[in-house]
C-alpha cells in the first residue's frame, strides 16, 4: 500500500513537469513569432508612415502598383500625383499606396 502512494506522487510530479515544460515551449515559440514577425513589421509600418507624413509638393514617390510620379498636392488622407512628362496626368490616391518618397533636389 505504501509502494503505491509512492509510485502516484511520482506520477503527479512527472505530470506537473511535464505541464510546465509545455508552458515553457509556448513561451518560447510565442517569443520567437514576437521578435521574427511582429516587431520587423511594426518598424516598417513606423518608417513608412513616418516617410509619407514628411512628404512635400515637388517630392518623387514610387506607388504600390510600380508607378514613378511627382507630389501635385497633398490633402489629409489623399495625393494627387502626377505621371509621366505631359502634365496631364494627374491622378489622387490614399497615401497609403506610397511606398517610397524620394525629395526634391
Amino acid at each position: 500500500m505504501f509502494s503505491n502512494m509512492i509510485m502516484a506522487s511520482g506520477n503527479a510530479a512527472a505530470g506537473g513537469s511535464s505541464m510546465l515544460l509545455l508552458i515553457g515551449y509556448i513561451v518560447v515559440i510565442g517569443a520567437f513569432f514576437y521578435f521574427v514577425m511582429y516587431r520587423p513589421q511594426k518598424k516598417e509600418r513606423k518608417r513608412l508612415e513616418t516617410m509619407v507624413n514628411a512628404m512635400e509638393p515637388g517630392d518623387s514617390v514610387l506607388t504600390t502598383s510600380g508607378f514613378y510620379g511627382i507630389v501635385i498636392d497633398i490633402t489629409d488622407d489623399t495625393v494627387i500625383v502626377e505621371f509621366g512628362n505631359n502634365k496631364n496626368c494627374r491622378i489622387p490616391m490614399q497615401k497609403s499606396a506610397i511606398t517610397e518618397v524620394e525629395k526634391a533636389q
